[in-house]
């Protein structure tokens, strides 16, 4: 009997944690897909794909010209083209999918969230007075605050900011997580933050400048996730293992 063939659209470190699970089973043949955004991706524990598809045609042409079984978007939860191209893509080839996302973090007692739906509702919530901003959003959207010259912005992001922001003030770091909460500490008060901007990723490499940010007393502007696009959800690789387990099983392939 041949393996049955997973196609797990990556980026993540669940993503990759999951790939290794796959990896140890004799029955699977998982292949991993990355959009190729990041310039010096990490080592993946399954065969990798890079780029674009196409959109959502695109991707169910992949699927059946390389005969996936189950398709799993573990994408990172603000990669909402991809997610919806997931959902498409799944009920035109009549494959079984599954997202596996990590839940968003929750605020608690000392939290002073600012929620914003979109990255351009950042720059309304910053305000017109300068202000000293870490803006912690990664490289893609970065050029929206280019709407708002008059704060002074710590940028950072794995990749450079290109073309780099127009506003007079702006610092860039590069770094790729997880980070140290003493290090956030250390950062914030050296540039003299009063204001961070973040998006919602949750889980725990980057969660400690949140908790940097409760200790300082510093506003978090923080950008909420997007309804998810339709396919069940897991928020954990024990959750995606059990759930791919369940669609293996017998009964299942039987349709019973």
């Amino acid at each position: 009997m041949g393996k049955t063939r997973i196609l797990i659209l990556g980026g993540t470190t669940e993503a990759r944690l999951l790939g290794a699970a796959l990896a140890a089973r004799p029955d699977l043949d998982a292949t991993i897909s990355l959009a190729g955004r990041t310039v010096d991706p990490l080592p993946q524990p399954v065969p990798v794909r890079i780029g674009g598809f196409g959109g959502a045609e695109g991707l169910a042409r992949y699927l059946r010209e390389k005969e996936i079984s189950i398709l799993i978007d573990a994408t990172h939860p603000f990669a909402a083209q991809m997610s919806r191209n997931a959902v498409e893509a799944a009920a035109a080839s009549g494959l079984p999918a599954f997202t596996l996302r990590r839940a968003p973090w929750q605020p608690v007692e000392g939290d002073r969230w600012v929620p914003v739906s979109d990255v351009p509702e950042v720059v309304s919530a910053l305000g017109p007075a300068p202000r000293h901003v870490f803006l912690a959003i990664g490289r893609q959207e970065a050029h929206h605050v280019n709407r708002a010259p008059m704060h002074h912005y710590l940028v950072r992001s794995v990749d450079p900011v290109e073309p780099a922001l127009t506003v007079p003030h702006v610092t860039y770091i590069r770094d790729l997580g997880p980070f140290r909460l003493d290090d956030e500490i250390r950062l914030m008060r050296h540039h003299q933050i009063d204001a961070l901007v973040t998006k919602n990723s949750g889980g725990s490499a980057t969660y400690a400048k949140i908790e940097a940010a409760r200790q300082l007393g510093v506003e978090v502007i923080m950008v909420e996730r997007a309804p998810g696009a339709g396919l069940p959800v897991t928020t954990t690789v024990e959750g995606a293992l059990n759930h791919l387990d369940h669609l293996l099983s017998p009964a299942m392939k039987r349709g019973v």
